[in-house]
C-alpha cells in the first residue's frame, strides 16, 4: 500500500498536508495562518479569535437549506513527544508518515481487528492523528461540492492539549449552532457522550546542593521502553509509570542505607504516563554491591508485575561522576512524596447506560530536577467535579505532609455529563446502523474533551463525539487505522445528510 493511494483521497491528503505545518501546542501561528489562508481562497467567511480560533463557514447545499446548522469542531496542535535519540525540530520539521509493516501491526494490535487494514504511523515521533485526522476531514468537507449538507460551520481551536486555551476562551461569536460534532475520539464504532473534567497540580521542592561526603559511590539508573500513552484513555490499562518505578526503588533503598538524590528527571507531559527516566544518587562506597544486587531483583519484580502490558523494558544501571547532591533531609521528603502520591485509576463506577467507567484518577506525569528545585506535575481527572476535587485534594494532601515549598493547580476544565435526551445521538446511531448493519458503543471518556467547555457555556448544546481508531496517543507509539477513516469519514457524510 502507498501513502498516495489511501482511501478517502481528500481526507488523507489533507491529513499529510498538516503534518507538513509544524503546530505544538501554544505554537499554532503556521496552522492558524494556513486555515486563514484556505477559507479566504475559497470565498468562505473566515473568522479568527484573540486567542487563534478559527471558524470557517460554509452555506447549506442546494436543498439543504432548512437544515439545521451544524459545528464541526476539532484541535489543531498536537502533542510532540518522540523516541529517545531521535532528531526533530518540532517547529520547524514535518512529521514523517508511513504505513507500518504488516508484521508491525501484528506485534502493535491490541485485538484481531486492528491486525488487518493497515496503520499509519510516524518515524520516530508522535503521529500528529490526534487531532489532525478530525481537521483533515473537516477540511475535505469544506472543500467538496459533492456532499450535501445544511448550514456548516467548521471551528478549528488551539493549545487543547496543554491547557484547553482555546475552547476556554472562545468568544461566543465563534460557537451559534445547537448542534456540536467533536471529531477527536479514538475508537471507530464508539460514540462518546460524557468526558471527565480535569486539575493539573505542580508541586515544588526547593533545595540547595551540597557536595557530597567523603567515601560515597554515584549510581545512575535507567528505565525506557514502557508503553506509556495517554493519561486519560489508558490509566485503566495497567501500564507501568516510569517515574512512580524509579521512586519505588529509591523509597526502598533508602530505608536500607544513607542515600543522597541528585537527579530525578522522567515525564514530559502533564497527559501522558511518562515512558522512560533516569535517576542519579549516591550511596556510601560500602553498600554499593547491595545496590546492585537490589536493583537486578527489583527489575524482575517490575517485569514480572507488568509482564502482560510492558514487553520491551530496557534497565540502565552504571557508576557515573560525583556532583552536588539535595540534602539529605529534602531528599527523603522527595522519595516519600513520589512513593505516596497516587498514580492510576481512584475509583470505577457501574452507569446504568454507560456501563462500568474508570470514575476518578491521577497521573504522576513529570518530575524534573535542576540545581535549586525538584517539581513534580500530576494531572487529575473525575467524571464527577466533587470527586475531582476530591482527587486534586488528595494528591495536594501528600505534597502538603512532604513539606512542598509550592503547590499550584491549574484552573482545569468541566466535565460534560451525557444528555439523554440527545438528538444528534440519535442521528448518528440509526445512521451508522444504516451504513454499517450493527449498533455502535455509546460510552463516556476519561479523557477530557472541548465538550466539557462548550457544554459549560451552553448547557443545551447538543453534542457527540466520534473518530477514526488511534492507537498509542501523545506518545511515539501513536498509530491511526486506515480503514476506521474510511468509516468515520462515510458516517460524517451520512450524518450531515440526515441530521
Amino acid at each position: 500500500m502507498n501513502k498516495k493511494d489511501l482511501k478517502p483521497a481528500s481526507v488523507f491528503r489533507y491529513f499529510d498536508e498538516i503534518n507538513h505545518i509544524p503546530r505544538p501546542s501554544k505554537h499554532e501561528e503556521k496552522m492558524v495562518e494556513f486555515l486563514k489562508g484556505f477559507g479566504q481562497s475559497r470565498g468562505l467567511e473566515t473568522i479568527v479569535d484573540k486567542v487563534g480560533n478559527v471558524l470557517i463557514k460554509k452555506p447549506a447545499t442546494q436543498g439543504m437549506e432548512d437544515k439545521p446548522q451544524v459545528t464541526l469542531q476539532s484541535h489543531i496542535d498536537m502533542v510532540c513527544d518522540k523516541l529517545a535519540g531521535h532528531e526533530i525540530d518540532f517547529l520547524n520539521d514535518p512529521i514523517e508518515s508511513y504505513i507500518i509493516s504488516d508484521e508491525e501491526a501484528a506485534a502493535l494490535a491490541e485485538n484481531e481487528a486492528e491486525k488487518d487494514g493497515g496503520w499509519l504511523k510516524a518515524r520516530g515521533t508522535t503521529l500528529g492523528a490526534d487531532d489532525g485526522i478530525g481537521c483533515a476531514m473537516e477540511l475535505a468537507i469544506l472543500d467538496a461540492d459533492d456532499i450535501p449538507h445544511g448550514p456548516l460551520e467548521c471551528l478549528f481551536t488551539v493549545d487543547e492539549e496543554t491547557g484547553l486555551t482555546g475552547a476556554n476562551n472562545l468568544e461566543a461569536k465563534m460557537l451559534s449552532s445547537k448542534i456540536l460534532i467533536n471529531l477527536d475520539s479514538e475508537d471507530e464504532g464508539v460514540f462518546f457522550v460524557s468526558c471527565a473534567g480535569g486539575k493539573t497540580t505542580t508541586a515544588t521542592f526547593e533545595y540547595t546542593k551540597r557536595e557530597a561526603p567523603d567515601g560515597y559511590f554515584f549510581i545512575k539508573s535507567t528505565i525506557k521502553g514502557l508503553t506509556g500513552g495517554h493519561s486519560g484513555d489508558d490509566i485503566n490499562k495497567k501500564r507501568a509509570n516510569a517515574a512512580k518505578i524509579l521512586a519505588r526503588f529509591l523509597y526502598m533503598e533508602q530505608k536500607k542505607m544513607p542515600l543522597l538524590l541528585a537527579q530525578f528527571n522522567s515525564g514530559k507531559l502533564h497527559n501522558a504516563i511518562p515512558r522512560d527516566g533516569s535517576i542519579v544518587f549516591a550511596v556510601p562506597f560500602k553498600e554499593k554491591e547491595t545496590v546492585r544486587v537490589d536493583w537486578n531483583v527489583f527489575c524482575s519484580g517490575v517485569e514480572e508485575e507488568f509482564c502482560m502490558t510492558e514487553k520491551n523494558i530496557e534497565w540502565g544501571m552504571e557508576s557515573t561522576q560525583e556532583e552536588p547532591v539535595i540534602p539529605q533531609s529534602a531528599g527523603i521528603r522527595i522519595m516519600q512524596a513520589l512513593q505516596a502520591v497516587h498514580h492510576g485509576v481512584f475509583s470505577v463506577v457501574q452507569d446504568t447506560s454507560l456501563g462500568e467507567i474508570t470514575e476518578t484518577s491521577s497521573n504522576c506525569a513529570v518530575v524534573q530536577t535542576d540545581d535549586e528545585r525538584l517539581t513534580i506535575v500530576t494531572s487529575q481527572r473525575s467524571n464527577v467535579m466533587s470527586n475531582l476535587t476530591n482527587m486534586v485534594d488528595t494528591v495536594t494532601a501528600v505534597f502538603e505532609l512532604a513539606g512542598a515549598n509550592g503547590i499550584i493547580h491549574n484552573d482545569g476544565y468541566p466535565a460534560w455529563k451525557m444528555n439523554p435526551d440527545s438528538h444528534i445521538r440519535k442521528v448518528a446511531r440509526d445512521c451508522y446502523k444504516r451504513l454499517f448493519g450493527r449498533e455502535p458503543k455509546i460510552i463516556s471518556i476519561h479523557a477530557g474533551l472541548e465538550c466539557g467547555l462548550f457544554s459549560f457555556r451552553n448547557p443545551s448544546l447538543d453534542m457527540l463525539s466520534i473518530g477514526p481508531t488511534l492507537r498509542g496517543v501523545h506518545s511515539p507509539d501513536e498509530r491511526l487505522h486506515i480503514p476506521s477513516v474510511g468509516k468515520v469519514w462515510d458516517l460524517l457524510k451520512e450524518i450531515l445528510k440526515s441530521i
